[in-house]
């Protein structure tokens, strides 16, 4: 197995994060061409070796960064990269054909469960996961931004105060229902007006992927 991409992604990627957090290393790895021909197929994702890290092997990664998947697309976006080797620069260089219109319906999707899951919670318990509201908001303000920029939004530092009030539950919970609210109806606009294209080019990713498992017969 190659490692081509390791990368920092989660609080500290965000800008959120304080003395004591982790560091949560995501990656992409290429498993050797001849494996595939064998009954037992390499793995798909692995975990380490080192701590907090997790990778998948490119394939895997590719159909989950088409499917505009928000956690796979921010290891391609990430500023914090530990490790690159060539494949990986390729990789990299490749974002814009990962992305289409589709980023609205997974990152609204994923926000809409974080909020189903932190209502349910304060219905049930009285209590609320502040960290999952403040990722729901997170990932309202990273979709809208995706539509509009075709870029995907890591760095949140510029809102740190606020997504941090967040967290520790220092912001009410009817201003954060309120922030969320703005945040859908942002992110339905940008959507309405997204340049993105409204599939992504597979075709693209489908070339790449052929070069690599090509290299990996040498």
């Amino acid at each position: 197995m190659i490692e081509i991409l390791r990368v920092v992604v989660g609080s500290r990627a965000y800008g959120l994060h304080g003395p004591g957090s982790d560091h949560d290393r995501r990656g992409v790895f290429v498993a050797p061409t001849r494996d595939f021909w064998r009954l037992t197929k390499p793995p798909t994702h692995r975990d380490g070796p080192a701590d907090e890290q997790f990778s998948w092997e490119i394939e895997r990664f590719c159909a989950l960064a088409l499917a505009g998947n928000p956690t796979v697309l921010e290891v391609l976006w990430s500023p914090l990269i530990e490790a690159i080797t060539e494949d990986g620069e390729t990789l990299r260089s490749a974002r814009p054909a990962f992305l289409s219109r589709r980023v609205a319906e997974t990152y609204g999707g994923y926000a809409r469960d974080q909020f189903t899951k932190v209502a349910n919670r304060r219905d049930r318990t009285g209590e609320t996961n502040h960290k999952q509201a403040m990722h729901m908001i997170r990932l309202l303000m990273a979709g809208a931004h995706l539509l509009r920029t075709g870029e995907v939004l890591v760095d949140v530092s510029n809102r740190r105060a606020d997504l941090l009030a967040v967290r520790t539950g220092e912001m009410p919970w009817p201003e954060v229902v309120a922030w969320a609210g703005a945040l859908r109806a942002e992110l339905t606009g940008a959507a309405a007006a997204t340049h993105l294209p409204e599939s992504p080019d597979t075709a693209a990713i489908d070339q790449l992927l052929v070069r690599v498992r090509e290299q990996g017969l040498l």
